[in-house]
């Protein structure tokens, strides 16, 4: 059931799948029917997956910037690797670019604060909290996947269809 057509042509249902991905990793939590839930889980646990198994492949290097009166200053910076450079545009070519929105009553200059230097966040988001948080899990458990659940709720009104939550563990 995991590779259903679910219905839908195929242009259709990669970019409902795409857009249902995207929002859960974005959010952790979706609700969807079965069927759709069944073929979420499967995409963005191979996402998460191709994560973890690169998200430590960083590579140093020093850079020379000239500041605003012209000095020239060494800067280490901390660069991804192959592997890494390779699973995130992978993984950019999966999921939607969803962007960071303003807290409420944050002000302007507090939000370009926190997402100055952010050009992907969703793309961050999976490489910085989800990867390590999992690589952690997979450690001490000593196993692989199993990153989602599915929750089922019942029939839905109307259509009957079975409802589902997806989120993350």
């Amino acid at each position: 059931m995991a590779n259903d057509k679910l219905g839908l042509p195929t242009k259709e249902r990669n970019a409902l799948l795409r857009n249902q991905v995207s929002n859960l990793l974005w959010y952790g939590k979706i609700e969807t029917t079965l069927a759709k839930a069944k073929s979420v889980r499967s995409k963005a646990e191979k996402i998460l997956t191709l994560a973890i198994n690169s998200y430590d492949d960083t590579v140093k290097a020093v850079k020379t910037i000239t500041d605003s009166k012209g000095a020239k200053v060494k800067q280490e910076v901390i660069n991804d690797g192959p592997k890494r450079l390779a699973a995130r545009r992978k993984i950019m070519s999966y999921v939607y670019d969803l962007q960071e929105q303003r807290k409420e009553k944050e002000s302007i200059t507090a939000f370009k604060a926190r997402t100055e230097g952010i050009n992907h966040p969703l793309v961050e988001k999976i490489f910085n909290v989800y990867a390590p948080k999992y690589a952690e899990r997979n450690k001490e458990q000593n196993c692989g996947g199993g990153y989602t659940r599915i929750i089922k709720l019942g029939a839905r009104r109307g259509d009957a269809a079975e409802m589902a939550i997806v989120e993350l563990i």
